[in-house]
């Protein structure tokens, strides 16, 4: 029930360039991220000798930032020279995406590009993201002895590799050891991965690599009762047809396994409330914060587009309800306090942030702002779906309202009302204050200085709204705002499970 805070991405590659003459490409992947328009480099894989379908042992451990854009890219180079100057070798192809857009999809599989944007042939590049904290890891005590002799003139030069069974029955490789050079006894290693969605059960499928012959070995564990040192013998299944007597290459002993859970989760935004009052003025005129200038943009489409890009990219889907108040509506011009912006109140849904933006900028002309400045209605409507969740087992259900307002409210008693009750469900209300009006009750309503109560003096069982003015961060990148918006919603939704004494499930919350 806590943001990702750390993501360990594994990467493999089909199809890659062949750039050498007289044999395969031998390639190797840098990760880097964008730091101040320029790309920083994280990290290098090892390089695969003679290999167009590269599996990378090495993982990639990255910071993660949910209220933040990072930047990442792919490259791929053909290692050609003993230097670590990337110019001295052949560049493969690339792919540059956000680290939100990974997490979103999990496992991500795209074409490679050159630098110019043409298709690096038919290389591709599938790029799988696993949420790591460091009570979430697999930790192996492992050795072997006895291994088979492999060399004609020297012993066995053996390393180990761990395969962890996904949800879609396919093995994916998440730790090789180093290779031991000269041995018949695999010397003592500590392994620790990444368990993944299972807590109570892990599938790993171990082998024993001697130049180049393997000798695989399966095993399956279960991490919910008391672990005992387990032996496994390495069987070469070639040698086991060919010899009756034939017993095992080796063995390999897992002396300690040891497995601690992890209790993070990302979260999805939902709902996004537009302010359609009067007080915002009339948007045929330039004096109204609804006016769209030359440029195409106003503060709220502005405020839309800056929080949007962030949030977008952690919602699966990437739909949106995106719901408008204060205005009157055609065909009879009654007031709303909570219409679909796209007129289809039966599937208010944008499709993401562009969608949430041309639907504003399309209802414009068709709707006549009115008033009150009413919260409440809108509020209630999101608390409505979160009530359902209340009956939750787990932790799989949170929703964010996003209201972006001029901040003059009319019915402060029933928001305050509102917001009190909504403190008890999955919920959370985030308020960009645009123009320059005086935000005095906004700050109230955030509630940072006090508890916030209802009109029947009802304190709220927490904090549960964020208000963030739009003029603090006019002439800042929009990022910057972003971050701020999204500032406290982690903490929100740990306090809110955590009083509810509710454990993560399998799925992303809403």
């Amino acid at each position: 029930y806590k943001m990702w805070k750390k993501v360990e991405l594994s990467v493999c590659c089909g199809n890659l360039l062949d750039r050498d003459v007289a044999s395969k490409s031998d390639p190797f992947l840098v990760l880097f991220h964008e730091v101040d328009s320029n790309w920083v480099e994280i990290g290098r894989t090892e390089t695969a000798v003679n290999n167009l379908n590269p599996v990378f042992g090495v993982k990639f451990k990255v910071d993660y930032h949910f209220e933040e854009v990072q930047k990442l890219k792919f490259a791929l180079f053909d290692e050609d020279k003993c230097s670590s100057q990337l110019y001295e070798h052949d560049f493969l192809g690339e792919y540059i995406c956000t680290l939100g857009v990974i997490v979103s999809n999990k496992k991500l599989h795209r074409s490679l590009t050159l630098a110019n944007g043409k298709p690096a042939g038919k290389g591709t590049i599938t790029i799988t993201a696993l949420e790591l904290s460091d009570n979430r890891l697999i930790t192996l005590t492992l050795y072997g002895r006895k291994l088979d002799k492999k060399d004609f003139f020297g012993k066995s030069d053996p390393y180990l590799e761990f395969h962890k069974q996904g949800d879609d029955g396919k093995w994916t490789l998440v730790h090789r050891t180093e290779v031991i050079f000269g041995c018949q006894l695999l010397p003592e290693n500590l392994v620790s991965f990444a368990n993944g969605r299972n807590p109570n059960r892990a599938g790993v499928r171990m082998s024993v690599n001697c130049v180049g012959v393997q000798m695989g070995l399966s095993c399956n564990f279960s991490l919910s009762v008391p672990f005992r040192q387990v032996e496994f013998e390495c069987i070469n299944p070639k040698k086991q047809k060919k010899k009756k007597s034939y017993k095992n290459s080796g063995i390999i002993i897992l002396k300690s396994c040891k497995v601690n859970q992890n209790t993070q989760r990302l979260i999805d935004i939902h709902y996004v409330g537009i302010d359609f009052t009067a007080s915002n003025g009339n948007p045929r005129e330039p004096s109204s914060l609804h006016y769209i200038n030359p440029l195409g943009s106003n503060e709220y489409l502005s405020a839309i587009l800056a929080v949007g890009q962030i949030i977008q990219d952690y919602d699966t889907d990437k739909m949106f309800p995106a719901l408008g108040f204060g205005a009157q509506l055609p065909p009879d011009w009654k007031v709303s306090h909570e219409f679909a912006i796209n007129f289809d109140p039966t599937n208010p849904f944008c499709q993401g942030v562009e969608g949430i933006a041309q639907a504003y900028s399309a209802c414009l002309p068709h709707i006549r702002f009115y008033g009150p400045t009413n919260f409440s209605p809108i509020i209630t409507h999101v608390a409505r779906f979160a009530t359902q969740a209340l009956q939750q087992e787990t932790a799989a259900q949170y929703f964010t309202l996003l209201i972006i307002t001029d901040g003059v409210i009319s019915d402060m008693d029933e928001a305050r009302h509102a917001i009190v009750q909504a403190a008890k469900l999955p919920m959370s209300i985030i308020i960009i204050g645009v123009g320059n009006a005086d935000f005095a009750a906004m700050e109230f309503l955030d509630g940072d200085s006090s508890v916030l109560r209802s009109y029947t003096g009802e304190e709220a069982v927490r904090d549960i709204v964020q208000f963030v003015p739009f003029r603090d961060f006019r002439n800042a990148p929009k990022e910057t705002l972003a971050k701020s918006v999204l500032a406290e919603l982690p903490q929100q939704v740990t306090q809110y499970f955590k009083q509810r004494n509710l454990s993560p499930s399998n799925t992303a919350l809403e």
